[in-house]
């Protein structure tokens, strides 16, 4: 029997960094389409961590990056700090994000040509601080994530792992509201991850502020102040702990 979605009860901050209401979105499948997500309602609060958990293709990555403004939903809406996003012209969308948002993709999406200094320093630069103190406070990031000594290098001189950090530290750079992590620990080693972890927790998590993650890993569950389980699209339970199997 599937689980029911629980609303617990939390101390703490209770204010919602993201409010989502009927998210919905269909993908093209030949000539018909395919329901992803199937009316999603939940908050994403304020002061809290939250993982989404689930099985591949129960819609994980495609609701984060709804609720960040990449992708947008069929039905739906989203606010974020209390903007309707999906109500914003493109332009308004972009500087929003930019300003707003951090995201750490599975990807990494790393820019080939620049060094890791640089690439972290990015959301600084868009932003209009000078190209020197925006290198000067990625290496201080570098530095956290005990990766200082490859500031100079450039990506494909870098290890998986490292190139993960690097990502980390463009998406906490500019000290963003909101932090989207997709699979954050998924190339590092256990003692890697949880620094990782550790920072996100010390930048990220806020009374004005929120992090969500989408991850596997459950060397990190315990970490976590909330937990949301997908399956099939939509939301089975919401909780402070992993549901017990069986």
């Amino acid at each position: 029997m599937t689980e029911q979605p629980e609303q617990p009860a939390r101390s703490g901050n209770p204010a919602a960094a993201i409010r989502a209401r009927g998210v919905t979105r269909d993908f093209p499948a030949g000539q018909s389409t395919i329901r992803v997500l199937h009316g999603i309602d939940t908050d994403i609060r304020s002061g809290e961590m939250t993982y989404v958990v689930g099985e591949s293709g129960s819609g994980k990555t495609t609701l984060i990056s709804i609720m960040c403004g990449i992708l947008w939903p069929t039905d739906g809406e989203v606010e974020v700090f209390g903007t309707d996003i999906y109500r914003l012209s493109d332009t308004e969308l972009v500087n929003f994000r930019l300003n707003n948002i951090g995201f750490i993709f599975q990807q990494y999406n790393l820019i080939p040509s620049i060094d890791a200094a640089a690439n972290a320093a990015v959301p600084l630069i868009a932003q209009g601080m000078a190209v020197g103190a925006a290198r000067e406070k990625a290496k201080v990031l570098l530095d956290k994530l005990n990766i200082g000594d490859q500031a100079d290098k450039l990506p494909k001189q870098l290890s998986g792992g490292q190139q993960q950090r690097v990502a980390i530290a463009r998406a906490l750079v500019h000290e963003p509201r909101l932090v989207v992590c997709d699979e954050p620990t998924a190339a590092l080693d256990a003692r890697s991850g949880r620094r990782v972890m550790d920072l996100l927790r010390e930048v990220a998590v806020a009374p004005d502020r929120a992090c969500i993650i989408v991850t596997h890993d459950n060397r990190i569950f315990d970490l976590a102040d909330r937990i949301l389980v997908l399956e099939d699209g939509r939301i089975t339970h919401d909780g402070t702990e992993m549901p017990q199997e069986g």
